[in-house]
């Protein structure tokens, strides 16, 4: 019988798993815009610690072994941005994404007032995309970083009955 995966909120003792999960699960983002040097690869323990003190964060779990995470934050204007969607290779193409991506934005519309969503992703990461085109976002800028990468900001507007539901 196999384990089920589990999703709760990240804590700091998680940062660690979840920085060699992040070096991971970038290393094919660097491959295909051929740049190694990308932010998610260089990020810091302490960075992320940073990112998840001052925003919230998910993980999933099989057993005690991270497999997945999202981290996020809200503005003040109720923008909830929301960053490093990450899976496991080996848990890829099952779904885990797509439950991190719902249960982050349920969070942020009920316990933050989140009024829309965002997130980004290269132009060429078409998975990434995908998912989040079957999820409702829409392309709304594009912003060159080097010769090879275009980042691409989607957005969507949160579901207002997520609103009734949190008041």
């Amino acid at each position: 019988m196999g384990m089920s995966v589990t999703i709760s909120a990240a804590t700091e003792e998680d940062a660690e798993q979840i920085c060699k999960l992040q070096y991971l699960c970038y290393q094919s983002e660097a491959e295909l815009y051929g740049d190694y040097a990308i932010e998610p690869l260089t990020q810091t323990l302490a960075g992320i610690r940073a990112e998840l003190a001052g925003g919230y964060g998910l993980v999933a779990r099989l057993g005690d072994e991270v497999v997945a995470s999202v981290r996020g934050s809200v503005d003040e204007a109720g923008t909830a941005r929301i960053a490093k969607l990450i899976v496991h290779p080996r848990m890829r193409r099952h779904g885990l994404g797509g439950r991190l991506l719902a249960a982050i934005e349920t969070y942020f519309a009920a316990e933050r007032a989140a009024k829309r969503f965002q997130l980004f992703t290269g132009h060429r990461s078409e998975t990434n995309l995908r998912l989040y085109r079957s999820r409702g976002y829409a392309a709304v800028a594009s912003r060159r970083i080097g010769p090879a990468l275009t980042l691409v900001t989607l957005e969507k507007e949160a579901d207002p009955r997520a609103f009734v539901a949190s008041a």
